[in-house]
């Protein structure tokens, strides 16, 4: 079977003009290596199957070989290839032996080369191959995997490498990409092309994002019998961050149940102009996705999707869930990368997991445009390293090799995060509860979007329901436009407010204190009244903590001093400042 002839101009049309420059590229220096780099969600898949269609009709190759780092993915390749005229066997296993005469190639996993790299290399070397490796940084996650890719693919004619992240948090090498000695003598990767999030942004290639921190009060019993606190969102050791992330991330705690809760309302008003827009939910283990599922039913009334690592069936539930208009899908780690499903508009990352490369996998499920103006909302705990990661979404990164290596490969700032998550899945022999998760409240701490800040605790910052009920269609430019416009128009409501609260002090000394009084317990009822809305929380207990925190009778004795401190101290509370 051939590869239908036409003309390469009839092959780059309809393409994206990264796409086409991409392809002149290749064409121009005909390499046998190539490394193409590209955000999540640009199209990396129709740019390598037009360069495979130009090579196949020009003669260069006969096979193709394209590698991926899960089963899923190999079905999504095969379905790509096929609208190319480019038959690929999803289901080639290493045992069958030849490919059947209907399929030009085949599409297999990393793992299924470092199973038996002879036989790969047996079949690339019989007719002349283009390899694809998709998302070529998985060719190092281990130095056997490397070492298994060079010898099943070191006899291919050609070599087409692609990634969003060509970069990794330990320094094992990529194989069949160059690293060139910067200035300071440390050897980063060199790509061939590169296509970031910045310029695809303001091409409407992706979606611009909007990530929403929540903080809040975590409090938690250890294995000893401690019971420890912190506030998830303040300087804290890496061992007290740990503890207090996976108690944010514990389905018996009220953090992540406010948190779905907020994204659900996001996705409602997305839903208002995008009425199929689908939400996915980041778990760290099979044991959070199923509960985080069960609060899902709770929150919206509807059954989630949930895709296990170890399900046989997976791929076919992401395919179902893609072509429905269902609301939520809870996937462990492995749906993070790779899977296209271009209607999920918000994700809630409700893992532990912290590197950068994961992180931007994650993040690029939810950025694949549809059409111009789709805005996505990503939720995520107030933990420095994601904060940083979500501010940096234009940062080109690559992968240096000469950083002082740990004798495990770990980049050092993850150690302690994955010690905790080891302890979490392989309890001590006897020990029936490790880790007792007590208390784990949320509040909106900020939102974040094109490298800037809105909210943080600052009374002059715009609220929670100002980000929750955004339009679900704005161009890039609208949405920086309207919270800049947004965060204006707080500050200045609080510095009315502040003015209001100066004439009023001032006019009561001018007025009877009772008619004070009224409108001071009217105004504090109010703010419980919207706390009460905001926590859950009962009137009757927020009252009690106001007193406990700022002292004084109930408030029906209290007076025009001891009602103003409680006003005070519950806007505080509003915005972080406890």
């Amino acid at each position: 079977m051939t590869v239908t002839e036409s003309s390469t101009e009839a092959r780059l049309e309809g393409l994206r003009r990264w796409q086409r420059e991409a392809v002149a590229e290749y064409l121009r220096r005909d390499p046998r290596d190539f490394l193409a780099v590209a955000t999540p969600g640009a199209g990396k898949t129709t740019f390598a199957l037009t360069v495979a269609s130009e090579l196949l009709a020009r003669g260069a190759v006969r096979s193709i070989t394209v590698v991926t780092p899960t089963e899923h993915l190999k079905k999504q390749w095969a379905q790509a290839a096929a609208r190319f005229g480019i038959p690929l066997d999803p289901d080639f296993r290493n045992g069958q032996g030849a490919l059947g005469r209907q399929y030009l190639g085949a599409a297999v996993t990393y793992a299924q080369v470092a199973a038996h790299p002879m036989l790969h290399r047996n079949r690339t070397e019989a007719r002349r191959t283009l390899v694809i490796f998709d998302e070529i940084h998985h060719a190092g996650d281990a130095l056997s995997w490397g070492e298994a890719v060079r010898e099943a693919f070191d006899p291919a004619a050609r070599r087409l490498a692609l990634t969003g992240t060509p970069f990794r948090s330990d320094v094992n090498p990529i194989p069949f990409v160059d690293y060139v000695q910067d200035a300071h003598g440390l050897r980063r990767c060199a790509w061939d092309y590169s296509y970031g999030y910045t310029p695809a942004l303001a091409d409407g290639v992706v979606r611009p994002v909007i990530f929403m921190a929540y903080s809040g009060e975590m409090r938690w019993r250890t294995r000893a019998g401690d019971e420890l606190e912190a506030r998830l969102g303040e300087p804290l050791t890496q061992d007290a961050l740990a503890q207090a992330w996976r108690a944010a991330l514990d389905p018996k705690g009220d953090w992540i149940k406010r948190v779905l809760a907020a994204a659900d309302r996001r996705l409602t008003e997305l839903r208002n102009s995008s009425p199929d827009a689908g939400g996915l939910v980041i778990a760290t283990d099979h044991e959070h996705a199923r509960a985080y599922a069960r609060l899902l039913r709770q929150i919206t009334g509807q059954g989630a999707t949930v895709v296990l690592s170890d399900d046989p069936t997976a791929s076919k539930k992401i395919q179902k869930f893609a072509d429905s208009t269902d609301r939520w899908m809870v996937a462990v780690r492995m749906v993070s990368e790779g899977v296209d499903v271009p209607r999920l508009m918000v994700g809630v990352y409700a893992t532990s997991t912290s590197t950068a490369l994961f992180f931007a996998q994650a993040v690029g499920r939810f950025v694949r445009s549809r059409r111009r103006g789709e805005v996505a909302s990503v939720f995520l705990p107030s933990v420095p390293t994601l904060l940083e990661y979500a501010g940096e979404m234009e940062r080109e990164r690559d992968h240096v090799l000469d950083r002082p290596p740990r004798a495990d490969g770990m980049d050092p700032e993850e150690d302690l995060l994955d010690q905790e998550r080891k302890r979490r899945d392989t309890h001590d022999a006897g020990d029936e509860l490790p880790f007792e998760t007590m208390e784990a409240s949320a509040e909106f701490d900020r939102a974040l979007y094109d490298g800037g800040e809105f909210g943080g605790g600052s009374p002059d910052s715009p609220e929670e329901e100002d980000f929750l009920g955004l339009p679900g269609l704005l161009e890039p430019d609208q949405v920086a436009e309207l919270l800049r416009r947004r965060k204006a128009e707080q500050a200045q409501q609080a510095r009315q407010a502040r003015r209001n609260d100066a004439r009023g002090r001032q006019d009561a000394e001018d007025r009877p204190e009772h008619e004070v009084l009224a409108e001071l317990r009217k105004e504090l009822n109010q703010l419980v009244g919207a706390w009460h809305h905001r926590t859950g929380q009962p009137h009757g207990v927020i009252h009690a903590e106001l007193r406990r925190v700022c002292g004084g009778p109930p408030i029906a004795q209290a007076s025009v001093a001891e009602v103003r401190a409680r006003i005070s101290t519950l806007r505080g509370w509003a915005t972080g400042r406890r």
